[in-house]
């Protein structure tokens, strides 16, 4: 797969250094349950940040805090120094096109071709021309091994395939920052490979902040600038991958890795 086509401009010399994200003082509630308690972490432009931790602990709740599709209770939330929340509906819209998210299933369009459900967002909402966007779409779709696969609709596509071009449609927006929700828990366990070692070129050939949540834990140690532990809805520890895999500190993470490596 070639990684040296990527389409600019995930390497822009305009990319903003810094503190790219922030989240202040972040409750989410659903019912009586606290979700995320009073969370206060960031993440450094061009930085890769992992969350960890059991299911349940909130970890997916951020990432859909971000995206717009939560809103939190309470606390403040900032994307390149625009403000998701509190802000006006037109705000929020602005900040979260500098966002792209990977799901756990896909969320491929299954009425459009591949090639349209790359270049749909970036026309419709970045209002690129067509004309660009399917040249951006089809130098996506070389990078992650499907260039023959233009036409083909989302049900004749394999689980990793689908997955790939979900990747694809992401990037198409030009993100600045990835969001990744345990995008390899819905595959069958040898497309598995594929996907991550997709990823970990992205990571090593871009500058896209990427924040990921994944139960993949040696994928977790090789991408990551920053791994940060969660239970119970807040960060108990966080480290460079060496230290939270080698060394943890707390007992919940020692217990937590344990069991899952």
């Amino acid at each position: 797969m070639p990684t040296d086509t990527l389409p600019n401009p995930e390497k822009s010399p305009e990319r903003s250094s810094g503190e790219l994200i922030r989240l202040e003082q972040v409750t989410k509630r659903f019912g009586d349950n606290t979700v995320l308690d009073h969370l206060d972490f960031s993440v450094d432009a061009g930085k890769h940040v992992t969350l960890i931790g059991p299911s349940g602990s909130g970890k997916t709740t951020i990432l859909r805090l971000l995206m717009t599709l939560l809103k939190p209770d309470e606390g403040t939330i900032t994307v390149d120094g625009q403000k998701l929340f509190p802000a006006t509906e037109k705000e929020r819209r602005e900040a979260r096109k500098q966002i792209g998210m990977v799901f756990q299933q896909f969320n491929l369009f299954p009425n459009m071709s591949v090639l349209r459900n790359i270049t749909e967002a970036p026309v419709t909402v970045l209002g690129m021309s067509k004309d660009e966007a399917v040249e951006r779409a089809e130098g996506l779709l070389d990078m992650v091994g499907l260039a023959d696969k233009c036409d083909a609709r989302p049900a004749q596509l394999s689980g990793g395939q689908q997955q790939r071009v979900a990747i694809a449609r992401a990037l198409a927006m030009r993100p600045k920052v990835l969001l990744l929700d345990e995008v390899t828990s819905a595959l069958d366990p040898e497309l598995v490979a594929g996907v991550l070692d997709l990823l970990r070129d992205i990571a090593r050939t871009t500058d896209i902040t990427m924040l990921c949540v994944t139960h993949e834990m040696n994928f977790a140690r090789d991408i990551s600038d920053q791994v940060l532990m969660f239970d119970s809805g807040r960060v108990i520890e966080a480290g460079p991958p060496e230290k939270i895999f080698s060394e943890p500190e707390h007992d919940r993470t020692r217990e937590f890795l344990s069991a899952v490596l």
